[in-house]
């Protein structure tokens, strides 16, 4: 096949390695003809473009498009994704993420190419005003029509959109992200000789978040948490893997606690590190308050760390209760306080559930299985 995927912008997150990933799976495995149609990975979350470069992946690069709105950039962007489409002349079109999957799909359509579009994150949720959810749901629903099918990273993905009347549930498939497992099973540097880097002691129970620090990633619930958790537990250290723009704001708060000596920022590190951080922790908090399906669940799983977190959007998909990790109610401190130091203190418990977390997704989230299912919707797509 020749495949298209168009995505908003190549920084660190969660939406962008599933597109990369899935693309790589596509040319490694299929021998797919692929290119990746994007704005820069310009942004406080770090850049993908040279994992990109180094996996041989072809990129169209369009500078104007970003993910603030701007109509004058958008048009010129829109423009540019269309002229690229023209140029590479595909079989099928990918869309990613809210503002390339409004241009993408306009572009695809009006050539007549079929498009599949990817829902990795709700693009209405609480975090935007009335006004802004009632444009951002009409803008879904008229680029749902302009496409042939729509995946969701999860099923609470598909359950919002087909409530908000975007579209039919017959045109959704679930496909959950998928991610090289290999490092988080068996990663490349020992345990104690990064916790030790890191200044943990073996004493230590080590609560990780691995997020960029930014108002929807939740990190404030945690820091309010976090003095009831240290006085409970002695041995509690805690964790934060990323950087953004509430660093500093984040940094005075736990000054200001007096947790200095409790805290390890780590600041932005490169993606291949994600995985000796997680090992280096003894469990895992996600504490977002909407996020399709966050990939450092299945990733702490595919580590062996019980994960707590938020009941939000996929989260129960993955996190059972008592089994793999602990659901709280979403925004609740007391809740993060009760589970955060139920698991401190019980380490039976935490190897307990996270053998079982290991044991149900080391066969979910391969990158190479969710390529191979998402070549399954276009094959149906192309063959209607």
């Amino acid at each position: 096949m020749r495949i298209a995927h168009v995505i908003t912008r190549l920084i660190l997150g969660g939406a962008q390695q599933n597109t990369l990933l899935t693309a790589a799976g596509q040319a490694e495995d299929f021998g797919d003809d692929v290119v990746v149609i994007t704005g820069p990975g310009i942004g406080e979350e770090g850049s993908l473009v040279d994992w990109a470069d180094n996996r041989g992946l072809e990129l169209k690069l369009i500078p104007e498009m970003g993910r603030a709105i701007h109509p004058w950039k958008d048009f010129i962007s829109y423009r540019k994704i269309a002229a690229a489409i023209d140029e590479f002349a595909p079989d099928i079109v990918h869309t990613h993420s809210s503002k390339a999957g409004i241009l993408g799909r306009a572009a695809a359509s009006r050539q007549r190419i079929p498009v599949v579009h990817t829902i990795h994150g709700a693009a209405f949720h609480v975090g935007q005003s009335m006004l802004a959810r009632a444009i951002f749901r009409s803008a879904e629903r008229w680029a749902a029509r302009r496409c042939q099918a729509l995946i969701s990273v999860c099923d609470a993905m598909t359950d919002q959109y087909v409530h908000a009347g975007i579209a039919a549930p017959e045109k959704f498939t679930t496909i959950y992200s998928g991610m090289d497992v290999e490092p988080f099973l068996d990663p490349p540097r020992d345990r104690e000789e990064v916790r030790s880097e890191l200044g943990f002691t073996g004493d230590d129970v080590v609560i990780g978040k691995i997020a960029r620090l930014f108002d929807l990633k939740g990190h404030r619930f945690l820091l309010e948490a976090a003095g009831r958790i240290a006085a409970a537990c002695p041995q509690a250290k805690f964790l934060l893997v990323g950087d953004g723009p509430l660093r500093s704001q984040f940094e005075n708060h736990i000054a200001r606690d007096g947790l200095s000596d409790r805290f390890v920022l780590t600041g932005l590190v490169p993606p291949e590190r994600i995985p000796e951080l997680i090992h280096a922790t003894d469990l895992v908090v996600h504490a977002s308050l909407w996020e399709g399906l966050a990939r450092v669940l299945p990733q702490s799983m595919l580590s062996g760390k019980p994960v707590v977190s938020f009941a939000i959007d996929g989260a129960p998909e993955v996190v059972i209760p008592d089994e793999t990790g602990l659901l709280v109610p979403s925004g609740s401190v007391d809740g993060l306080v009760d589970s955060v130091t139920q698991l401190v203190g019980d380490k039976p418990l935490r190897e307990r559930m996270g053998a079982e977390g290991l044991r149900r997704s080391i066969g979910t989230f391969r990158y190479q299985d969710m390529a191979r299912r998402v070549r399954e919707v276009y094959q149906r797509v192309l063959n209607h």
